[in-house]
């Protein structure tokens, strides 16, 4: 991504594949002494040479599903999306079975349909990518006997996007030879250390002939000149990495030839005829959007973000999104990245879960469909929580992978020779050291997630207020269900291992996720446990553990004890009291901000940090005083000086943090005092009138997420426009019940969507295909072929 000042960004390309599934079948020999039908395979995805995704090992089958679905936006330029086949021998070894390679230029071919494509062979020497800079020319020189002769100028100026070699950038040089009748000389570059863009610029000289006649029958018609590309091995043989071969026939006198070529295999890629490898059934989507200038996307971006405010919520533009792409699960994604870049997710997401429960009937069934709730926090906890994961559970992820001790209990598929009590106990040490991990956590939740818990909790208790236990089934359903079972099932998909376990180890993943799950499942765990007899847990013990995790990381989990000496304007109380600045210790905890005339002596006063409504700066002008700011709260506001610019900036980002929450937060503010009969900054003589300026919006402090709202904007965009028919049945639906007032028609489009007032969305709808028109012009401006390169 080419980062550039908002408004100056030129358009780039963005690029996604997503992966629906993957099937094998009649998968062909092996090499080695596999018996065909001991095969254990599995797939990985390759951006040329570098692997991005791997599947698990499927057991013992020469026609294995591999019904992964796999969702990545291409972060480089490439050559080829490859698929390979791979299969596990007795060693444990990779051994290829055979691949299927489709160039980038063909995606498009692919893209959105399902194929069988044959397997092809695996060759090391067929396995290369990159390109290579060229320049050549030919020059009369004049030999020592005085006779005209040519030379072969070769220039090797640089070479571009070379794979990796084990994970890391290659040791490139190349070597240079002109081949033709009887002949062949070769001459080398020097190595370029650990790069897959080396630049060479060295120039190569090749005596072709000593007459010009001789030239041009020998030489324009049979030479060649060859670059072939290889990595340095030091110690062992060097990797080949691809060739190019260009005609010396092309050449002129006097003329430079400069271009670029795509590194080819050895001889040019020939294939020998091969035994049938079997088919590989794919069905992906290839998507290709242009990414326009910051300034196009405004409108859409506005219309979305004012979507936690548009009542009811269903009548929101990113609502609406979320409504006509039920089905498709990625389509919230940069909704989500959207909002939580503005810090918008928590009011939307509460919105859309007040709405989910007023349609939930039973307390036991809360947050358990894959709704748009739902899947707007499995993507944030996704995108939050990996830090939060990484702490909690990778510790004992790995100690289970690594010691790989056995765990099955189900007497079907014990092994011979395996201890029942054994496994018993294994499996109870593993349960226990992920659930005590889980449960001792709390400090470690990100505060965005506590905020979005929190809001839970109050929605369900309003909800079913008769129900004291629905407070807690609403949080266990996504930390328990939802987050931690479904990292401990499966840890490559978030980042806590590198591939998937072995079948062994998955299976007992399996079975701890399988517990972990019934540990959170709040209301029936009492008679879960019954199947869960290898725990000795005490089932009060368990209960306590969960609720005081789920109480812990549903408040406002900033843990602070502040303590600054400050200058703070009195308060002026009495009716002839002094309204001067007296230093002061000002104290804030996670549960009140107080002030002191003597550090660790009693406060003079307190003020509650859930009566917070703003903390903001106040301008310098109000008290002629540097870095001052205001707490506003239920009572007068409170002035105060911090000693220094840092020190301001400190109080006004904890301040921030700990009343981020709070009920009534005010929208504006103030950045002036009241003085005279008027506020100095607008002149506004009621004391009560509302702020001037907006108030400044509280980024979460450990939230650091490299989100690009150009991108996501413009993935919205594409979403919107290839299901403009839903849209148009979603605004026939809303006019057909404006005007007739009646119940909801049945018929089965109008069913699929949610209009709570079909007037709001009506008029949303309007403005969303208002904007959607005016980017699909910027587009085509964009897009006109007659336009010139380099143009405005």
């Amino acid at each position: 991504l080419i980062r550039s000042p908002p408004g100056l960004r030129v358009p780039i390309q963005s690029h996604r594949i997503n992966l629906d599934y993957c099937e094998a079948k009649n998968l062909g020999p092996v090499s080695g002494p596999n018996r065909q039908r001991d095969l254990c395979t599995f797939c990985t995805i390759s951006l040329d040479q570098e692997e991005v995704f791997r599947t698990k090992v499927y057991d013992k089958s020469v026609s294995p599903f591999y019904g992964e679905d796999f969702y990545f936006e291409i972060p480089r330029p490439f050559q080829c999306l490859s698929f390979y086949v791979y299969a596990k021998s007795v060693f444990q070894r990779d051994l290829p079975v055979g691949k299927v390679s489709i160039r980038k230029d063909d995606l498009c071919k692919y893209s959105g349909k399902e194929h069988w494509l044959s397997l092809q062979p695996v060759d090391p020497n067929s396995e290369v990518q990159g390109k290579v800079h060229l320049e050549m020319r030919l020059n009369e020189v004049i030999t020592e006997n005085g006779s005209v002769g040519q030379h072969l100028v070769v220039r090797i100026i640089e070479c571009q996007e070379l794979p990796l070699i084990s994970g890391q950038n290659c040791d490139p040089y190349a070597t240079v030879s002109l081949v033709g009748p009887a002949r062949s000389d070769q001459k080398k570059t020097k190595v370029k250390k650990k790069t897959s863009n080396p630049h060479f610029e060295e120039t190569f000289f090749f005596e072709v002939s000593s007459s010009a006649t001789r030239f041009f029958v020998s030489v324009l018609i049979c030479h060649l000149c060859r670059v072939d590309l290889w990595n340095n091995e030091n110690l062992a043989q060097d990797v080949f990495l691809g060739e190019t071969r260009v005609p010396v026939k092309i050449l002129r006198n006097d003329h430079i030839h400069k271009a670029w070529y795509l590194l080819q295999p050895k001889g040019n890629g020939s294939k020998s005829k091969s035994d049938d490898l079997g088919s590989l059934r794919l069905k992906l989507t290839y998507i290709e959007d242009t990414v326009l200038p910051s300034a196009c996307y405004t409108p859409l971006c506005n219309l979305l973000l004012k979507s936690p405010d548009v009542k009811p919520i269903s009548a929101s533009a990113a609502h609406i999104l979320g409504d006509i792409y039920r089905e498709r699960y990625e389509a919230v994604l940069p909704m989500v990245r959207l909002l939580l870049h503005h810090n918008r997710f928590v009011p939307f997401v509460s919105a859309v879960a007040a709405l989910e429960l007023d349609n939930t009937q039973e307390a036991n069934t809360i947050f358990r469909g894959n709704s748009l709730a739902t899947r707007c926090i499995d993507d944030m906890m996704k995108i939050v929580g990996k830090n939060y994961l990484a702490v909690t559970l990778k510790p004992v992820i790995d100690e289970i992978c690594e010691s790989n001790k056995t765990c099955e209990i189900d007497p079907v598929k014990l092994k011979e020779g395996d201890n029942v009590e054994v496994n018993k106990e294994n499996l109870q040490g593993y349960v226990q050291k992920v659930f005590s991990s889980i449960t001792q956590s709390s400090s470690t939740c990100p505060p965005l997630m506590c905020d979005v818990f929190r809001s839970l909790r109050h929605l369900a208790c309003k909800r079913f207020p008769a129900d004291p236990h629905v407070q807690y089934s609403a949080v266990s359903s996504f930390v328990f269900l939802r987050f931690f079972a479904v990292a401990v099932l499966s840890p490559h998909s978030f980042q806590l291992r590198s591939h998937h376990p072995d079948p062994e180890i998955a299976r007992t993943l399996t079975l701890i996720s399988k517990t972990i799950q019934t540990l959170g499942s709040w209301g029936s765990l009492s008679k879960k446990l019954v199947r869960l007899r290898f725990l000795d847990e005490d089932l009060c013990d368990i209960e306590e553990a969960v609720v005081c995790l789920i109480i812990l990381i549903s408040c406002v989990c900033v843990r602070v004890s502040f303590y600054r000496e400050v200058q703070k304007r009195a308060q002026g109380r009495k009716r002839l009291g002094k309204k001067n600045f007296k230093k002061r210790w000002l104290r804030v905890t996670n549960r009140e901000l107080s002030y002191h005339k003597q550090k660790g002596k009693e406060a003079l006063c307190t003020i509650n940090v859930k009566n917070i409504k703003a903390v903001e700066k106040l301008d310098e002008s109000a008290f002629n005083r540097k870095n001052m700011f205001q707490v506003v709260h239920s009572e007068k506001p409170l002035y105060v000086q911090a000693g220094n610019c840092v020190e301001a900036s400190e109080w006004l980002e904890v301040l921030g943090q700990v009343s981020r929450c709070n009920e009534g937060r005010l929208a504006t503010f103030h950045p002036s005092n009241y003085t005279g009969g008027a506020w100095q900054c607008c002149k506004n003589q009621s004391n009560n009138a509302p702020g001037c300026k907006p108030c400044t919006t509280t980024m979460l402090a450990n939230l650091q997420l490299d989100i690009d709202c150009d991108r996501e904007t413009e993935r919205i965009f594409s979403l919107l426009s290839s299901n403009d028919t839903k849209l148009q049945d979603m605004e026939d639906a809303c006019a057909s019940m404006a005007v007739y007032q009646g119940p909801q028609r049945e018929q089965e489009e109008y069913s699929k969507f949610t209009i709570q007032e079909p007037k709001e969305t009506f008029q949303t709808l309007k403005q969303l295909r208002n904007v959607m028109e005016e980017l699909q012009r910027q587009h085509n401006i964009r897009n006109d072929t007659t336009a010139q390169y380099g143009s405005l």
